[in-house]
């Protein structure tokens, strides 16, 4: 059972509905029980930074989300799931996030010729050992859509790096702890074997 975390952000059907396309039985919830009892969760997401950690404070899942992450169960972030997984946002300057790894959300930089938001598909440099990758080719192209862009502090975390504008830390891994700045649920046969790789862990 796939349990894909609930707290009005937007993007939630269109994750449910590609692991639904895999054949995975799938639940859309903030019941923190069923959350706390899950084979493996999911935190999508798009948005604001502090109006979505308001939201999980609000609806008492913040202490859920770490409680699933230290018991071992496999957790993946997308989009603004993963910004919310670590601990600040220059988005929400003074909002803390989830602080399951350690980095910050940095505004990606003016660039001549490059439009902000980074709206589209960007190769990516995966790193060989990566599970979340496993059997997808270097360069493979992925769909973002963001202004914000991960810099982690432990770069030995970082599955997958783009460039736009800036180095963009685009996927990371830690034990148990998964997570995609770019939408796999948009990004193709790509995306899907992603989530395949998650689903299988």
């Amino acid at each position: 059972m796939i349990t894909i975390i609930d707290y009005d952000a937007g993007n939630l059907r269109s994750v449910e509905k590609a692991f639904l396309s895999l054949g995975e039985e799938t639940t859309v919830t903030r019941d923190k029980s069923r959350i706390l009892s899950a084979d493996k969760v999911v935190l999508p997401g798009v948005g604001a930074f502090g109006d979505a950690m308001a939201k999980l404070d609000q609806y008492g899942l913040t202490e859920v989300i770490r409680q699933v992450a230290d018991r071992g169960t496999p957790f993946l972030g997308i989009c603004l799931g993963l910004q919310l997984m670590f601990d600040s946002s220059q988005e929400s300057e003074g909002v803390s996030g989830l602080g399951l790894l350690s980095g910050r959300i940095l505004k990606i930089p003016d660039c001549p010729g490059l439009k902000i938001p980074h709206m589209g598909w960007n190769s990516l440099d995966i790193r060989p050992d990566s599970r979340l990758f496993a059997g997808i080719e270097q360069g493979a192209y992925v769909y973002f859509v963001h202004s914000y862009y991960l810099q982690a502090e432990d770069e030995s975390v970082v599955a997958a790096s783009a460039q736009y504008s800036v180095g963009i830390h685009a996927a990371v891994e830690r034990d148990n702890v998964f997570a995609c700045q770019f939408h796999p649920e948009k990004s193709g046969d790509t995306g899907l074997r992603i989530l395949k790789n998650f689903v299988d862990l």
